[in-house]
């Protein structure tokens, strides 16, 4: 019987420990630095190098392959989160349960922080692998570019950057559903169906697999979106490591203030099971993901 808790703890610790070794073939001591280590090694759930794993393994692909890529979206994530929380855009003084890195250091070092782990995951990517005990040789250096166009998309302008762009526009307006839906596909989703599609990628899938896996992962990442505005509204905040209640007070727009949470509840459980049937081509390599769908609406955190 497959055991998720056992998978994801042995996962998170492959990640952490490959994130450390890369910090220490960049060691600089200095303000920028601890700032970077602070908010990289703060204790995150690792979704997103996690599911760029567990994607590589739903084709039988070679997992140690995925290591630099892995490490490499748990930067961008971070560097996210980092200018999310900054006094301009959410002003959180609370993330995973420390200190957000501008309350930590100061402003103008968290703003750098984030920029330094943004250009430090791609210069992980398109560097020789510098992760110790395995050597991905075998890929074609148009494997590894395509990698980093995904990402680039994912996080860039037109991804993740748009999406959060609109996001705060649209305060104190109401969206539709589509628009909302669309908003959040980009700010929360691009980076996730990137991480899927990049593992699948390096994991040397066909065409009719990375499909699949495609629809997988925009339905959880949609999903995983819901589940965040579901936690803001009912979350213990000691559980969560952050504040409750903040999407109301901004006036954002979320799912439970369109939907109710009911219906946010129900709407998200229908974007799992779509989510699963979307893994019904693949063997039992994919229960990784199948056990990751459901994990994504039950966290409390």
């Amino acid at each position: 019987m497959f055991k998720f808790k056992e998978y994801l703890t042995e996962k998170q610790e492959l990640v952490n420990n490959s994130l450390r070794n890369i910090l220490e073939h960049f060691s600089v001591h200095s303000r920028l630095m601890k700032a970077v280590e602070f908010s990289l090694m703060a204790g995150g759930k690792r979704v997103r190098p996690v599911l760029c794993i567990a994607a590589c393994e739903a084709v039988h692909g070679d997992i140690r392959d995925t290591l630099p890529v892995a490490c490499a979206l748990e930067m961008i994530h971070t560097y996210s989160l980092i200018h999310d929380d900054l006094p301009a855009m959410d002003d959180d003084d609370l993330r995973r349960g420390k200190p957000t890195c501008h309350i930590r250091f100061d402003e103008a070092t968290a703003i750098l922080a984030g920029d330094a782990l943004l250009t430090l995951a791609f210069q992980i990517l398109s560097s020789a692998n510098i992760l110790s005990g395995h050597n991905d040789k075998n890929h074609h250096p148009s494997v590894r570019l395509k990698i980093i166009n995904i990402l680039s998309s994912a996080s860039g302008w037109n991804g993740m950057i748009r999406g959060q762009m609109m996001d705060i526009s649209s305060e104190n307006s109401v969206l539709n559903l589509d628009k909302l839906e669309h908003m959040h596909s980009l700010k929360t989703g691009a980076l996730i169906e990137a991480s899927v599609s990049a593992g699948a990628i390096i994991g040397g899938c066909n065409t009719k697999q990375l499909k699949h896996l495609s629809l997988y992962a925009k339905k959880i990442g949609l999903a995983f979106q819901v589940a965040d505005d579901i936690l803001n509204v009912e979350g213990d905040p000691l559980v969560m490591g952050k504040t409750a209640g903040t999407d109301a007070h901004r006036n954002k727009n979320t799912y439970p203030s369109l939907m109710g949470l009911n219906g946010s509840k129900k709407f998200a459980g229908q974007l799992i099971y779509d989510a699963l049937q979307a893994l019904d081509i693949f063997d039992k390599s994919s229960d990784p993901l199948r056990k990751i769908a459901s994990y994504i609406i039950n966290r409390k955190k």
